[in-house]
Parts: C-alpha cells; structure tokens; sequence
C-alpha cells in the first residue's frame, strides 16, 4: 500500500511516461494481464490507455489488473491509468549504476499534522467546556436570586 507522498512522488514521474499498456474491447484479458506483469518487472511504473471501444472505466481495468498482478494504483484520469510494482530487477539496475536506493518508508506511525490537529480540538473543547461551566455557574446564581426576590415580594405583600 502507498502513502499519498509516495503516490504523488510516482504521479509525478508518471507524467513524462508513454502510455505502454494498451486495453481494447475485450477488457482485461489474460494477455493484457501477462503484459502488464512483464512491464511492471521491466520498469516499475506503467502507464496505460483503456481505448473508447472498451466497456470498462479506467478505474475497473486499473483495478482487475492491480489485483491480478499485485500492483498499486497510482493514477486514473479519463482514460489512463498508472500503476506501480517494486521490482527487484529495477532496484537491481539501480544499485549497479550508482543511482539512488530505495528509501526505506518510515515506521513512526506518529503523524504530526494529526498530533496539532488533536491538540486544537482539545484546547477547543476545554474553552468550550469552561465557558458552559461559566454560564451555568451564571444561570444558576440568576435563577436564586430571583427566588429571593420573589420570597421577599412574598414576605412583603402579606
């Protein structure tokens, strides 16, 4: 599964691909299938086209090829897809170039866009809470003093 930086990190090398994988009428078929797992091994990142003879969305054929190949989506805009698999061939390539390694992905699950937002909702709720406290208190004492205005306009009728 990919985080949304890493799928928008592979959004952005997709836009300079040629579209290589091609879906016709027949939808996803064994053979597109095979294709599409041969280019993901080759290169990773694929980008395809569902022609208007096709009676499948992009989303449905990026779908049915992602669980046939054990892909991840990446994209689906009108009607082409990207897709990605980690392949040990490319990392393979990489490493004998010199090019840079695949970063590990984090493991801290602590998110701090998440940790202000949770902090901001408590500090919110504890102004709510002081002021509700604050008018109560208010009411309450209102509501008493009236009672003793109404006693003593008793008391002083009578």
């Amino acid at each position: 599964m990919l985080t949304s930086k890493e799928r928008a990190e592979l959004r952005a090398q997709a836009n300079t691909l040629e579209t290589t994988l091609m879906v016709g009428k027949d939808g996803v078929t064994e053979a597109v299938a095979a294709e599409a797992d041969r280019l993901l091994t080759a290169r990773e990142l694929v980008k395809g086209k569902v022609l208007e003879t096709a009676l499948m969305s992009a989303r449905e054929v990026s779908d049915a090829i992602c669980e046939a190949t054990g892909a991840d989506g990446v994209a689906c805009v009108g009607a082409k897809f990207v897709i990605y698999r980690f392949s040990e061939k490319c990392q393979q390539e990489r490493s004998a170039t010199g090019r840079a390694k695949r970063k590990p992905t984090p493991v801290s699950k602590k998110d701090p866009v998440r940790k202000g937002v949770r902090a901001r909702r408590q500090a919110e709720k504890k102004v709510r809470e002081q002021r509700n406290a604050y008018f109560r208190e208010q009411a309450i004492e209102r509501a008493i003093e009236r009672d003793r205005e109404k006693q003593l306009r008793n008391k002083s009728e009578d």
